[in-house]
């Protein structure tokens, strides 16, 4: 890869009450994972970490709450200032 990499307008969204810095264009995942949050929820079973996993919208391990709607798929999911983010894992960096 050549050049820099230009990134969209700075947009702020809130995650589980706390502000998140991003950048239009991108997703909601993908906000999560420059800021260093990695896990989103715990599977019920085996009460497991859950994050980003396929990245594409086929799985479920990113979902959350997005505006108060729930289960929403964070990796398809493009960022809007001051969107409201809710993780399973309030608390879990």
């Amino acid at each position: 890869m050549t050049g820099t990499v230009t990134r969209g307008r700075p947009v702020r969204i809130v995650v589980d009450g706390l502000a998140v810095p991003a950048f239009d264009g991108e997703t909601v995942a993908a906000a999560l994972l420059a800021a260093g949050r990695r896990v989103l929820r715990t599977a019920p079973r085996q009460a497991e970490p859950r994050g980003m996993y396929c990245g594409i919208g086929l799985c479920f391990d990113c979902v959350a709450t997005v505006d108060g709607q729930r289960s929403v798929r964070t990796c398809r999911t493009p960022v809007r200032d001051g969107m409201r983010v809710e993780t399973a894992q309030a608390g879990v960096r």
